[in-house]
């Protein structure tokens, strides 16, 4: 397993093709559910999540370019836009997983926050390199055994 100390363009990407996936799987099925049934509403309910797919799709791309130029650039504003897009991303799937559907719905909410999360620490780490090599913490027995 590779150590992520600052990949969020990799960590985007695979956010951006897991909700995009998981989102169009619990449009589908809301659908099929609602299209089998003897419910008028199946043409409105198919072009709302045809609809609704198409935003995530197209919103998770935008934040999968966001974190790419994150990583490429190494600009502190850049990660401070990208760590206030995932805290939203966070908050709003946290609220979703409190008021869930269906499993598909709880399980898709919470990788999404554990995603949003997981960017969030890297664009920090990245923000605190302040354009510069991310490292990690110096261990205090390198501190103690160094000879000054």
């Amino acid at each position: 397993m590779p150590k992520f100390k600052y990949e969020t363009s990799i960590v985007t990407f695979i956010q951006f093709i897991a909700m995009s996936v998981l989102y169009f799987l619990i449009n589908l099925g809301s659908i099929i559910s609602t299209c089998t049934g003897r419910s008028y509403d199946c043409v409105s309910n198919s072009i709302s999540s045809i609809t609704l797919s198409i935003v995530i799709v197209i919103a998770f791309g935008c934040v999968w370019i966001l974190g790419y130029f994150v990583q490429k650039r190494r600009n502190r504003g850049l990660a401070l836009l990208l760590m206030a897009v995932e805290a939203g991303i966070f908050v709003v799937e946290l609220l979703d997983a409190h008021n869930f559907s269906n499993a598909l719905s709880l399980i898709t909410s919470l990788i999404d926050v554990l995603l949003a999360l997981f960017v969030i620490i890297l664009a920090l780490r990245l923000y605190r390199a302040k354009g510069g090599r991310v490292v990690n913490r110096h261990k205090i027995s390198n501190y103690l055994s160094r000879k000054d």
